[in-house]
């Protein structure tokens, strides 16, 4: 999960790193961060992507298209 603490943690230690360098304990805990926060948006992603339902065109509405934005110039 991220948050407010994980994103600082990422922070905190990119500025150091870019200022004085970081020690051997402190590029593990970097790593392992940068890690859990990829993880994370793995996860949201692939669960955006779990949600969405696909239709089939036996499913759609057949004629010309109601929706607003087109005004029946195509088929969906």
């Amino acid at each position: 999960m991220i948050t407010k603490e994980l994103i600082d943690t990422i922070n905190r230690l990119a500025r150091k790193q870019k200022s004085v360098g970081l020690t051997e304990e402190e590029k593990l805990e970097q790593k392992l961060a940068r890690q859990e926060y990829l993880k994370s948006i793995r996860e949201q992603f692939k669960s955006i992507l779990d949600s969405i339902e696909f239709v089939d065109k036996d499913h759609q509405t057949e004629g010309p298209c109601t929706c607003n934005h087109c005004k029946g110039n195509h088929v969906h």
